[in-house]
This record gives C-alpha cells, sequence and structure tokens, in this order.
C-alpha cells in the first residue's frame, strides 16, 4: 500500500518533542496507505495544503458519492475544505465534475451553501 511519503519519495522526520497534535496527526497521515484514508483524513490534510495532488481526486471521489461526507468536525466539514482550496490547487476537469455532481444538492448552513455557490460560479 502506498504512503504520501512513498510518492514523493521522501521521509518526513519524526516530529519533536514540542510538535503539535496537528503536526503529529499529519505525520501519521503521511505514513499512512492512502488507499484507507477517512474523510477526516483528507480535510486534515487538505486543510493543510499537504499533498494536494494526490488527495484532491480522492476527495472528489469521496464527495461524488456523498457531498456531505464528513470527517470529525461537522457534517460538510470535507467539502467546505475543499471549496476553500485555490483554482491553483485544481487539475483540469476534476473541478467540473465535482461541480457537475454538486449541482442541485441542498446543503445545511448558509455558510456552506454561499462557498458551493461561490465555487460553481468560479467554475
Amino acid at each position: 500500500m502506498t504512503t504520501i511519503e512513498e510518492i514523493g519519495g521522501m521521509r518526513e522526520p519524526d516530529p519533536g518533542p514540542g510538535a503539535t497534535t496537528l503536526i503529529r496527526r499529519c505525520t501519521e497521515l503521511r505514513r499512512k496507505p492512502v488507499a484507507g484514508f477517512t474523510a477526516e483524513d483528507l480535510r486534515i490534510m487538505l486543510g493543510q495544503r499537504i499533498a494536494v495532488p494526490i488527495l484532491l481526486p480522492r476527495a472528489v471521489d469521496v464527495l461524488v458519492r456523498d457531498p456531505l461526507a464528513s470527517g470529525d468536525m461537522y457534517t460538510g466539514d470535507l467539502l467546505t475544505t475543499v471549496l476553500r482550496l485555490p483554482d491553483t490547487d485544481w487539475p483540469a476537469g476534476l473541478r467540473d465534475r465535482l461541480s457537475t455532481a454538486l449541482r442541485g444538492v441542498r446543503l445545511p448552513g448558509s455558510d456552506l451553501r454561499r462557498a458551493l455557490a461561490a465555487f460553481l460560479d468560479a467554475g
């Protein structure tokens, strides 16, 4: 099973004793097989903009199946994270695939609806 470290060909050093919980978690996730990533794992790594070219297509696959797929924060937290990624992170066709899947989806929360509207308008 392939990890982010294996794909990138570089092993990150272990976090030091003063490392935050987030830094420790991201280091763990770099060493976890990508095939086993959960919505929460994707949310964390994409939120930190780590391995976006590797993980964004996987996140879009999850969101096409379930637009409200959630990590540990709130319903739709993965979608919120993905919608916040800059245009430069989106390879050709992937943004269109997500936009097509999300058109007409009713989302909870005005912030999420506004973020989706901005995403669709920008695409």
